[in-house]
């Protein structure tokens, strides 16, 4: 296969462009990103930044946002299952509670734990990109976005459209993925659906995920637009080795809820985007799947919230100022029923200097009932050295409340700690941009100094696990990354896209004399990804994505997946999936084994 790669590396140049037009995509250059008060354009840029484009979800071999991101440099996903069961994001060495998800700017964090970060309910076939923050963003998004935010956009369509998918896999998987757009006058809305299930790839590890998402929206007048969105999933799982390797038949049912209304007015230079949402999990935990009196937990916990944010572009720049309130509460027969408020302000102004410089400061200042005022600044500065070339440097502070399960879980393997801090961190960011028409490249340095940062340990293997504040440990990395995007090659071969990205992270946080611990000495420390998409004729396109990764204390694996799409941008087409090419044998989070060499086929449909 290798061989064959390289052939068509070697002959692809020698031929004239040819494949068809694929709209959906957009010159990244171009490409607003979606923050909520001062909007720049992906190339205005001054900081790490990755964004995953309609054309990259659907040509991934990638069957959930999960595995997505999983070939995002510098982001580590770290999945029990597959298929979006459960996923642990972190980025940059940081763990899965230090990362913020966002569905157009609305926070999902849960205030019981970051297992249920991504519990979005929102199919692939739905997101129309991904913006990967990576470094320090509580400035711009607020609590909990420690090290780096992802924010999940959503599209209204103009013109009526149905899409759907269906396939059928090894381990008795199956589902089908629709998403339509049905415009009705000035008002723009779509419905999209997905069910997923698998008789699972070793004990206990059969799932069942599904979810809806609604979205609707309309100008009602030339300044005012109001949009609307309602998104439910329910997932049930065999959950052997997620949390422990004591209890094989751990089961595990959840069901996420999320509504907003914003509304947006704009006026020559003037901006403001208000909106409220609401968010609810619920959470049914069992040691034994079949025995729920042996050990059971439910937990229900809510998030409700307001926010208003506003931007102004005079002679001094762009000026963004906003207000949240926010109320978590949790009603538990583990954690015991609990609630806090935060208030937080937001301020920022953007200036340029010169034709080819940028400076942007800010201040997120944020009161939580416990722990009272804390106050984050954060600046990135910009230099256009050439029309290709981009220097940009910045630095934050950041932080992460613990959640309720740090604080309170009573269980026969882990143990909460009330006495806990919240964690701190000033990271120091310093890059270099390269952008052509057809081709990009970064190069990232980054230093991250935290302080109380919160880690489960144990002081012998009978002992439960208990999370504790750790003084101070430095996270230092580089980040490289280059791609290509462009259709060479002749009219049987074309190299559409080819991605080529290393990190490397270190961190002092030593094993400490007696106590052992359960995530951070698994953080990430290599990573190699690479990526090949081809064009074969007309119709066929050939995806290829790699991926080594080697954590600080666990071994080393080496993951290719691949997928064929026939007529991807026809009305009807096929296309094929083979999951773990290689038959790695791997672990990503907890005990669970992933499953090795799997294979799924399907059907596109495609009306537009």
């Amino acid at each position: 296969m290798l061989r064959f790669l390289g052939i068509l590396l070697f002959i692809a140049p020698y031929g004239p462009a040819y494949g068809q037009q694929d709209t959906t995509t957009q010159r990244l250059e171009e490409v607003m990103i979606q923050e909520n008060r001062i909007q720049l354009p992906f190339s205005k840029q001054n900081r790490s930044l990755v964004v995953l484009d309609r054309r990259q979800l659907e040509v991934s071999p990638a069957k959930s946002l999960n595995e997505a991101l999983s070939f995002v440099p510098g982001v580590d996903v770290r999945q029990r299952g597959v298929a979006g069961v459960q996923a642990d994001i972190g980025i940059r060495g940081g763990s899965f509670e230090q990362t913020l998800l966002l569905i157009n700017g609305i926070k999902l964090s849960d205030p019981q734990t970051g297992h249920h970060l991504m519990n979005i309910p929102i199919p692939l076939l739905g997101i129309d990109r991904v913006e990967v923050l990576k470094g320090p963003a509580s400035r711009i998004f607020g609590q909990n976005a420690f090290t780096g935010a992802i924010n999940v956009i959503t599209r209204l369509a103009e013109a009526p459209s149905l899409r759907l998918q269906s396939y059928g896999g090894s381990f008795g998987s199956s589902g089908i993925s629709v998403a339509g757009a049905l415009p009705i006058g000035n008002y723009r809305q779509q419905l999209s659906f997905s069910s997923d299930g698998s008789d699972g790839h070793w004990y206990n590890s059969d799932y069942k995920v599904r979810n809806v998402f609604y979205e609707g929206g309309a100008q009602v007048h030339p300044a005012h637009e109001i949009r609307g969105m309602l998104g439910y999933t329910d997932r049930s799982f065999g959950a052997n080795g997620f949390y422990t390797s004591a209890f094989p038949d751990q089961w595990e049912s959840i069901q996420t809820s999320l509504a907003a209304v914003s509304h947006t007015f704009k006026k020559e230079k003037f901006q403001l985007l208000s909106r409220v949402y609401w968010r609810q999990n619920e959470d049914e935990f069992r040691l034994k799947r079949k025995e729920p009196a042996f050990f059971q937990n439910n937990h229900t916990s809510t998030v409700a919230a307001i926010e208003t944010h506003g931007s102004y572009n005079s002679k001094l720049g762009v000026t963004g100022v906003g207000l949240e309130v926010r109320q978590e509460a949790i009603v538990s027969s583990n954690l015991g029923e609990h609630s806090r408020d935060l208030v937080g302000v937001f301020a920022e102004q953007f200036i340029s200097v010169g034709k080819k410089g940028e400076i942007r400061g800010g201040l997120y200042s944020n009161y939580y009932s416990e722990y009272g005022w804390k106050h984050f600044p954060g600046v990135e500065i910009g230099y256009q050295v050439t029309s290709a070339l981009r220097l940009f440097s910045g630095a934050g502070y950041s932080f992460r409340i613990p959640t309720y399960t740090d604080l309170y879980y009573r269980g026969p393997t882990n143990v909460g700690n009330p006495n806990l801090m919240p964690e701190e961190a000033f990271s120091v960011e310093l890059g270099a941009k390269w952008a052509k028409p057809n081709w990009r490249a970064e190069l990232v340095l980054f230093n991250r100094a935290s302080e109380n940062l919160i880690e489960w340990t144990r002081g012998t293997s009978k002992e439960p696990w208990k999370p504790q504040n750790f003084t101070s440990v430095n996270f230092q990395g580089v980040e490289s990354s280059f791609v290509y995007q462009m259709a060479i090659g002749n009219r049987q071969v074309s190299i559409k896209e080819f991605q080529l990205a290393y990190n490397y992270i270190h961190a002092d946080l030593q094993q400490v004399v007696g106590l052992e611990s359960r995530y951070a000495l698994t953080a990430l420390k290599h990573q190699l990804i690479s990526g090949l998409l081809v064009g074969l004729g007309k119709k066929v396109e050939w995806n290829t994505k790699m991926r080594y990764v080697e954590r600080i204390s666990l071994a080393p694996y080496l993951v290719v997946d691949t997928r064929v799409d026939y007529n991807r941008l026809g009305q009807f087409g096929f296309f094929g999936e083979v999951s773990n090419l290689g038959d790695a044998d791997y672990i990503e989070a907890g005990t669970v084994q992933m499953p090795g060499r799997w294979f799924r086929v399907g059907i596109l449909l495609n009306l537009e």
